[in-house]
């Protein structure tokens, strides 16, 4: 994995920790030389501060999801609102503010790496899975091949996407909660950002088209069928 820490400290400290978790571990100090390093040898998962020298941490995220899909995790002091979305936009998987639980960001990462793997790890958490083929509209869910189209074409959606569209797909016109989505999507056992899902939600509509999804005010999201 690659961690992208401008703090010494804190980049050692968190390397020490995630290599006692099992992970190997290369880091940087700043944007530029981390998106070289990316670049060099991509790594399974990413780890990125928000505040870098030389690049920011948004900008490298975007840079990173131009050729690459692999999950990408940002952390940051920053808790404004603003901050956090930017780096969900700009394509992050995930958003932690620091201080951070060295055991909370692990089980972060294996996640985002579940939701990236191959075969079943895109697939749908039990019990979303009766749902074998969904028809909406012009859009096609096919949760076997997990492919999604629009008409006839097929959609190239991130591994989290994939996985918020068949969670959808399993359960046409039913209302998921926020919470609900944190914990089959993300699989948060705990409390998480609810801005996770409502930026991931809006990257999957301008995909799936914005009238698909419908937003159920004050409790959640659901599938037009």
């Amino acid at each position: 994995m690659l961690l992208v820490e401008d703090d010494a400290v804190l980049r050692e400290a968190t390397g020490m920790a995630l290599e006692r978790h099992g992970f190997r571990v290369r880091t940087a100090a700043d944007g530029l030389t981390g998106l070289e390093m990316f670049r060099r040898r991509p790594p399974d998962v990413a780890v990125l501060d928000v505040m870098l020298p030389e690049l920011d941490g948004v900008s490298l995220v975007r840079r990173i999801r131009e050729t690459s899909g692999v999950p990408a995790l940002m952390i940051s002091a920053r808790t404004d609102p603003i901050d956090v979305v930017q780096g969900l936009e700009a394509g992050a998987d995930d958003y932690l503010t620091k201080p951070y639980d060295t055991a909370v960001l692990v089980a972060r990462m294996r996640a985002a790496l579940r939701r990236s793997g191959p075969g079943t790890a895109a697939a749908p958490a039990e019990p979303a899975a009766p749902c074998r083929l969904m028809r909406a509209g012009d859009l096609t869910v096919d949760a076997r091949s997990l492919e999604v189209r629009r008409g006839d074409r097929l959609l190239e959606l991130t591994p989290t996407e994939l996985k918020l569209i068949l969670e959808f797909a399993a359960e046409p016109g039913a209302v998921l909660s926020r919470s609900t989505l944190l914990e089959r999507v993300w699989e948060y056992g705990w409390g998480g950002d609810s801005r996770v899902v409502d930026v991931h939600v809006q990257r999957l509509r301008a995909k799936v088209g914005h009238e698909r999804i419908e937003t159920v005010r004050g409790f959640g999201y659901k599938l037009r069928a």
